[in-house]
């Protein structure tokens, strides 16, 4: 695991935050600001591997750059990137990180719980284990989770938020600033710029 920014305290409680961050968006980090109302200290972690979907869009610098630009300020809130992307193997290198008696929570929602709980391990006992090694702090956005969990509230209405919905609005034309932290938007704008077009004809 590689730190590219690290809160000064020594947590006994920490939430881990994976994501693509293809862009951050607010609801990024109105789930870090919910789970430090029951951590110490969050981290938000980019992995350079993707066990759920391919890698595309915005270069890993760039990601890395707007993830430091949207938590600068936020005393509590780290960044780090790793080269393993399950849970259970960010798990085994937080503990590394921050030493074996930090309590983990993983900060998610609903869908990507879901995801975690149903994915494909190999065996059918894994995600059972996997809680015995940590708990997740799940945003129930309209769907819930049906599996053990503490859930976790959010300030404002997120539901629609997301990384997608970002890259859709900038290529249709449409407003996206209100996504996205103010602290990245210029550099939102100028990375995911939407592709030039001739002269209309």
């Amino acid at each position: 695991m590689r730190f590219y920014r690290r809160a000064l305290s020594a947590p006994s409680s920490l939430g881990v935050l994976p994501g693509t961050f293809n862009p951050v968006t607010v609801a990024h980090l109105a789930l870090s600001e919910a789970g430090l109302t029951m951590v110490d200290e969050v981290l938000l972690v980019l992995p350079s591997v993707l066990p759920h979907k391919p890698w595309s869009g915005a270069s890993f610098d760039d990601r890395v750059s707007l993830l430091l630009d949207a938590v600068a300020g936020q005393h509590r809130l780290s960044v780090a990137s790793t080269g393993r992307g399950l849970f259970v193997e960010i798990a085994e290198e937080c503990r590394e990180a921050y030493g074996s008696a930090v309590k983990l929570s993983f900060l998610c929602g609903a869908d990507a719980a879901e995801r975690i709980a149903n994915w494909d391990y190999g065996d059918p006992e894994a995600f059972a284990r996997m809680m015995r090694q940590f708990d997740l702090l799940v945003a129930e956005r309209g769907d819930k989770f049906a599996r053990p969990h503490r859930p976790l509230t959010l300030a404002g209405d997120h539901a629609t938020v997301s990384a997608t919905e970002v890259r859709d609005r900038i290529a249709r034309g449409e407003p996206w600033e209100h996504l996205v932290p103010p602290a990245v938007r210029d550099r939102v704008r100028e990375i995911y710029r939407a592709p030039a077009t001739g002269p209309s004809r």
